[in-house]
């Protein structure tokens, strides 16, 4: 899977586009500065918004060659984000906790995804948010592009069962324009308590 990856990063700068996705800053823009972990990271748009708004960032992804492009990226803007190439699927943050965990769409089966999700929740410090915006299953028949594989969409109930140790402030359905017509994702934001 690596290697397919740093392969399409490798054909493309900007393969989701240069702009932080529109819920991410919809749902972020008021959030106090802090430390921000972006799980799945690709080249880094939503890591240099959240940078460019005071966040210490911390980018995890898969592919080493969107690693070197986000690197780049960030050292030229002079960022305070650092990316780090890491497979998920045997991540551990050891204890460290962030005051915003993002993970946009990081979309795996649920035997991988599962796992994925108990170990961002532990990830969220105390006072801290979780934010997931990945495609909705109703994409697949009602929507526009995404994946085809109905096993990587999810659904609100699926999100509420993975995140059900936080508690959800939101988890809803909603629609993304695009040129084409409407995605359909979406998006649960989720907090620890303080106390």
């Amino acid at each position: 899977m690596r290697a397919a990856w740093d392969a399409r990063y490798a054909d493309q700068d900007d393969v989701w586009g240069s702009d932080a996705n529109r819920f991410l800053v919809e749902i972020a823009a008021d959030l106090p500065a802090g430390r921000a972990l972006d799980l799945g990271s690709g080249q880094g748009r939503n890591a240099f918004w959240l940078a460019g708004r005071g966040h210490v960032v911390t980018g995890l992804e898969l592919s080493p060659v969107a690693v070197d492009q986000a690197t780049a990226v960030a050292e030229e803007h002079g960022l305070d984000a650092t990316f780090e190439a890491v497979d998920l699927t045997t991540w551990n943050p050891d204890g460290e906790e962030w005051d915003l965990v993002v993970l946009a769409y990081l979309q795996l089966p649920a035997e991988t995804r599962r796992p994925i999700h108990a170990v961002a929740a532990t990830a969220v410090a105390p006072g801290g948010r979780l934010i997931v915006i990945a495609h909705h299953r109703d994409n697949l028949d009602h929507g526009i592009g995404g994946p085809p594989y109905p096993e990587v969409l999810f659904t609100e109930d699926e999100l509420a069962e993975d995140f059900a140790a936080l508690d959800i402030e939101r988890n809803e359905r909603v629609l993304r324009p695009t040129d084409d017509g409407d995605a359909i994702d979406v998006v649960l934001v989720a907090s620890r308590p303080s106390s």
